[in-house]
């Protein structure tokens, strides 16, 4: 059985290893082949992380691409589109997928369908807002990270599957204590993109008020060139990288996830959740979306609404080791039981075998 994907970055996305990388593997064990193309490169990506525009020419050069592989890929069984294929250009481009009469399975783990209903742009509005809706119609099934995207997804494809964002339990797993005695400074913790560090801004003031206070180290991991203006005593801005992501997370001893209540931010997947809670950390979320699913309060971290609230919950986490160590252990468990690959994956590969065999019945 092959497998053609389309994936919207290119690895150093944390959508392109989650939503699909991380489950070749997995697939591959199952005698699937998947061949993915990228429409857009780990330089455009790189290009976000440090405030550069990408330049025009490459995207149209991207798009162009894609095209011409989209058009000439047929040797396959299934395929497998992350988001959509063409970002802000109309359906009729989307629907060339279908031309070739094999069963196409869409995957969100973001509100895509609101980049454009709720664009500011009258005209993106008018002519883009209903893109994805005729396109789900048409589609074997649909894989979605949170019951919000769900929702959206299975008012037009039924086969709409709950699929979250998870991590390896392997790898993401709490760190070992030093056994030489060394202190350091308790560690509130961030991990995301410059785009994502705008939902932290609201609460940098707390951050650098209990950073001072407590003696604290605040580690924002992937923030880049976004938080340069946002620095105070105690913050440390530590560059993203795939090889250090896991090192990173563990070195945290308390991990936060603001994010304002919006639909945009409803469909978001809570990924750095997850991995905080690997990693047997105690968490701070907001209350929106995924992250309501995936934080159980009071078993397994504290939710905060305003600047208040999220002051008392650090204090609170800051205070009380055994609250800590409570909190995380239950989260690592969480985590292994609801968002682990191990789980998951299973799900995955009995989604495409079923597509993949319904596809070879209909061939004989």
């Amino acid at each position: 059985m092959r497998i053609a994907a389309f994936l919207k970055y290119g690895p150093a996305a944390a959508s392109s290893r989650q939503r699909l990388l991380q489950y070749i593997p997995f697939l591959q064990d199952a005698g699937m082949v998947v061949q993915y193309q990228c429409l857009l490169s780990d330089d455009y990506v790189r290009s976000l992380a440090t405030g550069r525009a990408p330049l025009r020419t490459k995207i149209i050069a991207s798009y162009l691409t894609r095209m011409r592989q989209l058009l000439m890929q047929r040797d396959f069984d299934v395929l497998w589109i992350y988001a959509e294929l063409f970002p802000y250009l109309p359906r009729q481009f989307e629907q060339l997928a279908f031309q070739a009469g094999k069963p196409i399975v869409y995957d969100f783990d973001d509100a895509f369908f609101h980049q454009y209903d709720r664009h500011p742009n009258r005209l993106i509005r008018r002519v883009l807002a209903g893109k994805l809706e005729p396109l789900l119609r048409g589609a074997a099934a649909c894989t979605c990270a949170n019951d919000y995207l769900h929702d959206y997804a299975a008012a037009y494809c039924k086969n709409s599957l709950l699929l979250p964002t998870v991590v390896d339990t392997d790898l993401y797993k709490p760190s070992v204590p030093p056994t030489t005695g060394v202190s350091r400074p308790l560690c509130i913790g961030w991990i995301g993109s410059p785009t994502t560090w705008a939902y932290v801004r609201p609460i940098v003031s707390v951050l650098s008020d209990l950073a001072v206070e407590y003696g604290l180290e605040v580690r924002v991991v992937g923030a880049g060139a976004a938080a340069v203006s946002d620095v105070f005593p105690g913050l440390r801005l530590v560059e993203w990288s795939e090889q250090t992501e896991i090192a990173e997370v563990q070195r945290m001893d308390i991990g936060i996830m603001p994010i304002p209540d919006e639909p945009w931010t409803r469909g978001k997947s809570g990924y750095k959740l997850i991995q905080y809670m690997a990693c047997g950390l105690p968490v701070v979320a907001s209350p929106v979306g995924a992250n309501r699913e995936i934080v159980v309060e009071e078993e397994t971290g504290l939710f905060a609404t305003d600047s208040d609230d999220w002051r008392k919950a650090l204090e609170r986490l800051i205070a009380d080791e055994s609250l800590r160590m409570t909190l995380g252990a239950a989260g690592r468990s969480r985590a292994e039981r609801h968002y682990s690959t191990k789980v998951h994956a299973p799900r995955l590969v009995a989604l495409l075998k079923s597509l993949g065999a319904g596809r070879s019945q209909l061939s004989d």
